[in-house]
């Protein structure tokens, strides 16, 4: 195994980013350990994402968010951390404890993945318990660095079926423009902050350009060879056919 003076933790290990994050570390030779739930399933899932773990570049451990005696042993010896959790009514507890832990065991810096306008005093919860991490980790005495990206394009991958189906996409978005940033690219950004330190930096993360929905129902309707329609749907209908998907509710 690597030297591990430079240890760099990385959670959120098997999601979108984290695979992405991982790669680049490993690219790098830089020693990294990927926080994991269940190791086992963990490989599994790179297997399944066309990603094979090396050993000599990338040690697995197991940790909980909601166990903080596992994140203890995850954080021993780390230096910086890549921070991530699944964005559930859970998140703003997980994410406290990991700073905490992180303190207690004296990590140098933490790169934050946060959201685009994060703000304590913001009607969109979501955007409250990002800002409320991220004020914990700046009286932390810890270094930071904060990622505030806006909607992945990955995300529109969610629409595979219905595309494929009905040749449309269905939100609520209304004649919105967003401008969406590749999951590639965050994960570009956190490998700088996490090896290049940026430390109290706060970087907000967009596409090059904002586009409304119909704008994106043209472009994947070039890329595809065929028309592809985008429908605007009522927040209720959406809020309903998310929780159908088994998305969970949180509250305002």
């Amino acid at each position: 195994m690597a030297n591990s003076s430079q240890t760099i933790l990385v959670t959120g290990a098997t999601g979108g980013n984290g695979i992405q994050i991982l790669k680049l570390l490993a690219a790098q030779n830089i020693y990294v350990r990927a926080m994991v739930r269940d190791i086992h399933k963990a490989h599994s899932i790179f297997q399944a994402q066309g990603y094979a773990v090396e050993p000599s570049k990338i040690e697995l451990v197991e940790g909980d968010f909601d166990v903080p005696e596992t994140l203890l042993t995850a954080l021993d010896g780390v230096n910086r951390a890549f921070l991530l959790t699944n964005s559930t009514d859970r998140a703003e507890a997980q994410q406290l404890a990991f700073v905490e832990a992180a303190r207690h065991s004296h990590v140098e810096q933490i790169v934050k993945l946060s959201q685009l306008h994060a703000n304590q005093n913001s009607p969109v919860r979501y955007l409250r318990y990002h800002a409320a991490v991220e004020s914990a980790i700046q009286a932390s005495g810890m270094a930071y660095t904060f990622l505030r990206p806006n909607l992945y394009m990955q995300g529109f991958l969610g629409f595979r079926s219905t595309i494929k189906e009905k040749n449309a996409f269905y939100a609520a978005a209304g004649d919105a423009k967003v401008r969406m940033v590749d999951v590639r690219d965050i994960a570009a950004v956190a490998v700088a902050a996490l090896t290049a330190r940026h430390e109290g930096k706060i970087y907000d993360l967009t596409g090059p350009q904002a586009l409304t929905h119909a704008q994106i129902a043209a472009h994947l309707s070039l890329a595809l060879g065929h028309s592809v329609a985008f429908v605007d749907v009522p927040p209720f209908v959406m809020r309903d056919a998310m929780t159908g998907m088994g998305m969970p509710v949180i509250a305002g």
